[in-house]
């Protein structure tokens, strides 16, 4: 599988997914923010980091690099798009997802581990991952608070597209679990066509025991998984 990571100025994850994803035994090359075509990719990853230094809001600048328009596109003809932390930000900025990231509830940038509540197994990203397992994995954000109007988050729920949500250690969703006060624990959502999908916290961060957590991987995995399975059928 080939995966291309996208490259802004000031993106500081994209080094991460590139291991995490050749970790896991498959190709991945950097795409800079100039470029107008992601050439051979099967999926991109739209990673973390503080793209354009964050200028005007996170996300408000790199939504209109050239390399933004082959994304769009990509995803339109239905490939597989992840956008994580500063990357969710920016597809949330292109309109490629619902909603908003504004600053956290208590103004603080948030480094710590969280815990995932996994809502629907029935995507790209999400298909690997055990059922009932909470997922720990690292936060690293100052502006992670999702936020939408009623009918938005009306809409999520209903049409199952809330993929995760924070949760303590045992799995529930609680408030104290919501590190940076997302309406609803929203961590991570994906679009109608569920090919689209942004979280805040960083998998790629989690992708072996040496960083304190494995668990990442389910993940990319669920990704390389659907990818062999569309490949499969294609061929």
């Amino acid at each position: 599988m080939n995966f291309a990571v996208l490259q802004f100025p000031a993106s500081n994850c994209d080094q991460d997914a590139i291991h995490a994803i050749r970790l896991l035994g498959h190709s991945a090359r950097y795409v800079w923010h100039k470029e107008n075509s992601l050439g051979a990719a099967d999926a991109v990853v739209v990673p973390g980091g503080f793209s354009y230094g964050d200028y005007l809001r996170c996300g408000a600048i790199a939504r209109f690099s050239p390399v933004m328009q082959a994304v769009q596109q990509f995803a339109a003809n239905g490939g597989w798009v992840i956008g994580i932390c500063n990357g969710f930000q920016v597809l949330t900025e292109a309109g490629m997802l619902p909603g908003a990231l504004v600053r956290n509830r208590d103004l603080q940038f948030h480094c710590e581990h969280i815990h995932l509540k996994t809502l629907a197994a029935d995507t790209p990203f999400t298909n690997q991952i055990p059922a009932g397992k909470p997922l720990r994995i690292p936060i690293a954000h100052g502006e992670g608070c999702y936020f939408a109007d009623d009918e938005t988050l009306a809409l999520l729920k209903s049409d199952n597209r809330i993929l995760w949500q924070y949760c303590d250690a045992n799995g529930e969703p609680t408030d104290v679990a919501n590190p940076n006060g997302s309406l609803l624990n929203i961590a991570g959502i994906c679009n109608e066509r569920r090919n689209v999908a942004g979280l805040m916290p960083h998998p790629e961060r989690a992708c072996e025991p040496l960083l304190g957590s494995a668990d990442g991987r389910w993940i990319f995995e669920s990704m390389i998984a659907a990818l062999q399975d569309k490949l499969a059928k294609a061929a």
